[in-house]
């Protein structure tokens, strides 16, 4: 079996978008998504736009239980496909809470994905202030000060983090920003 390039499954998945900008009940455009989800089950982005789309249209003749089964399948192929990225797991946990009444699971899908969450929020902190204190100008150590004092609050275990922002703070203190006195916190 041949797969799409990457270029391609963007382009395809673009092409259904417009569809469903220029007509939202146009039934080609959730042809197109489909297709695409046939073509490439891996392609997340797809599989959750089509799940969110099938919840927001009508198909005729189509008992809303197999309806369910596909967005439900589809969610689930999603959290497989993304390694149970946090906006898949999630996605997932809204669906099982609204429609199929299990709060419970729904429940234990949103602690795992405001975990993935949060350690993708720690990480993208960390490299923001490492930016911020190469920059080393008045305007970014200020911002990553800022930052720092969130981070502390929120991550205080993570060391890299925290490395990042005693970084923050000696440059700070060279630059005049802090009184040497600073007590650390």
């Amino acid at each position: 079996m041949t797969h799409l390039e990457l270029e391609e499954l963007v382009a395809k998945f673009r092409e259904a978008r417009r569809e469903a900008e220029a007509n939202m009940g146009n039934p080609e455009q959730l042809k197109l998504h489909r297709e695409l989800a046939e073509a490439c089950p891996a392609f997340t982005q797809n599989l959750l736009f089509l799940a969110w789309r099938l919840l927001r249209s009508e198909e005729p003749g189509r008992q809303l239980e197999d309806r369910l089964a596909e967005i439900q399948r589809l969610l689930e192929l999603a959290v497989l496909g993304s390694y149970r990225s946090a906006p898949a797991v999630v996605e997932l946990g809204y669906f099982l809470d609204t429609y199929r009444n299990a709060p419970h699971e729904a429940a234990r899908l949103y602690e795992e994905a405001g975990a993935k969450a949060l350690e993708t929020v720690r990480d993208s902190w960390r490299g923001l202030i490492r930016y911020w204190n190469d920059e080393r100008t008045k305007e970014t150590l200020e911002k990553a000060l800022k930052l720092g004092e969130l981070a502390e609050r929120l991550f205080p275990a993570y060391t890299p983090l925290m490395l990042e922002v005693l970084t923050t703070r000696e440059y700070a203190k060279l630059d005049g920003l802090l009184a040497t006195g600073t007590p650390e916190r």
